[in-house]
Parts: C-alpha cells; structure tokens; sequence
C-alpha cells in the first residue's frame, strides 16, 4: 500500500472544550489508519482493502465535528479514534452479546461491509481487544466522569455516517434512508434531546429515528445508571457532503458542521433530562449500537 497515512502513537484523542461544557462529541468511525502489525493479519490485498475503507469509513465526520467545536458559542469537547475500525470497533459489544457478530461484525470484524473474507478462520481477536480495545473504552468512560464531576452532567452526541445505499452487511437495512438518522435509547435519551437535534438538522431534509440504525454509545460504567448522561447517535447520510464511495467532501461538511454547532449550543443551555417523564427501562444498548 503506498502513500499511507502516518500511524498515530495512540489509538484515541481527547480534545477539551470549554471547561463548563457538558457536550462530548464521539467520533469513532472517521479514520482510515491501520498500524502495520494490525494490517499483517488481514487477508484482503492493498486494493481491496482501500475499497473496503471506502465502504466502511465515517469519512469527514471528524472534520463535521471540528467544524461543530469551531462554531459552538461554547466549545464542546470531543473524543476522537485515530484508528480505523477495522482495527477495532469501540461501538460493538466484545462478546457474544453483540448481533453484529452474526455477519462477522463483532468488536473485531473477520467479514467485510459485503460479506467476504477480512481475517482468517480462527482468528483470535483477544490481542487486538486488549491492545485497543479495552482501553479505548476505558479512556472513554472516564472522559464521561471527568465531565459529570465537572460539570454536573454530559451529553455525548456520537457522530456517524452511512451510505445511501444498503450494504450487505447491514441487518436492519430494509427501512427508511433519512437524510440524518438520530439513534436514540430509551433511558438517555429523553424527549428535549431528541427534539433539539431535530431542529438542529432539520433542513438537511428528512430527519429520522433509528432507522436504518438504532441505539447510541454510553460506557457500560455508566449505562442504565445515571440519568445525567445524555446520549444520541447522529447518522449522516454520506450523500448530502461527499462523493460515494470514498470521494472527496463537498459544502454539507461545513453546512452539518454548523447545524452540529447549534445543537451543542442548544445542549449546553439546557438539562435534557429536565424535561418530559423520567427515563424507565431502557432498550438500547451500550457499549454497541447497531451503527453505521
């Protein structure tokens, strides 16, 4: 593989916002980087692999989110992976718990976005959780508890996207295509929250929920347990700003960047537990969401 990016020398990063803010953008699936000891162990040759980088990339939406964090009258933090995720996927469960792992889409991925050969048969992925993975989720869940500590409350805005058409992979693709998706769950995820992200994107054309992805990303520490996190995933259909698949960017990055903004500011005026009825029994899931 030629001309590849340099290899960060950690797989995740920690930008502050404004030292009141309780918004944490999540950017977990906007890298294309592998390190080469990961690339070793998977079978598809150079163009394949770019190919299926292609398909599997959240690309830009780090720059979406730098584009929110610059705009935002309050800066809101973020958490960034510099990894791609096909080295790991901090989003998936790392057990059997996680329905991805039906199409070979675990916390590990051995299947590609169309269903082919990505490591061999056998493959044990416990080097690869414990190198990345459970400290990914570690640093995560504790960037959560400084902000509660902090500032009282946190509201983490995961920012994702997918791509117009169905990918083989996908188990819930038969349904609606929105232009932005917001994945919801059922306990951090109250009515002024979602209400605020609708408005905050709602000229982008439709707004949708959970569908064709559900859920949002909340540590285990800290889900079904604490009200004060706030949590929804925002699933950005790749055609309204870039090129599919893998093109360049176009105006939506910083036309979504700004809609972003608004709604971290909206977020940081206001408890988004304040207001509808108290959060029951959830029915999402975390770490995992069923997720671009």
């Amino acid at each position: 593989m030629t001309d590849r990016p340099p290899q960060p020398t950690a797989s995740y990063r920690l930008l502050p916002g404004a030292a009141h803010s309780p918004v944490l953008l999540h950017v977990p699936h906007s890298s294309r980087v592998i390190p080469d000891a990961v690339r070793a162990g998977i079978v598809l040759g150079d163009e394949e692999l770019e190919r299926e980088l292609d398909h599997i990339t959240d690309a830009y939406t780090e720059d979406i989110a730098a584009e929110a964090a610059a705009s935002a009258g309050t800066t809101p933090w973020r958490f960034v992976n510099r990894l791609s995720r096909l080295v790991v996927d901090p989003e998936r469960f790392p057990d059997e718990r996680e329905e991805m792992l039906a199409v070979g889409m675990g916390a590990v991925y051995t299947r590609t976005t169309h269903r082919a050969e990505l490591r061999p048969d056998g493959f044990d992925p416990a080097p690869l959780l414990d190198r990345y993975f459970h400290p990914y989720a570690r640093a995560m869940a504790d960037a959560v508890a400084e902000r509660l500590e902090t500032a009282g409350r946190v509201v983490i805005v995961d920012v994702h996207s997918y791509p117009t058409r169905t990918l083989p992979y996908e188990l819930h693709g038969e349904g609606p295509r929105p232009s932005v998706c917001l994945g919801t769950d059922a306990f951090h995820t109250p009515p002024a929250l979602l209400a605020a992200a609708r408005n905050a994107f709602a000229g982008f054309g439709e707004v949708g929920t959970d569908s064709p992805f559900a859920g949002t990303y909340v540590p285990l520490a800290h889900y079904r347990r604490d009200p004060r996190v706030g949590a929804l995933m925002v699933e950005i259909r790749r055609d309204g700003y870039m090129t599919e698949p893998g093109g360049p960017a176009g105006p939506g990055v910083r036309a979504l960047g700004t809609a972003l903004a608004e709604l971290v500011d909206a977020l940081g005026g206001q408890d988004p537990q304040a207001s509808g009825n108290p959060p029951t029994e959830a029915v999402g899931k975390a770490p995992a969401c069923e997720e671009a």
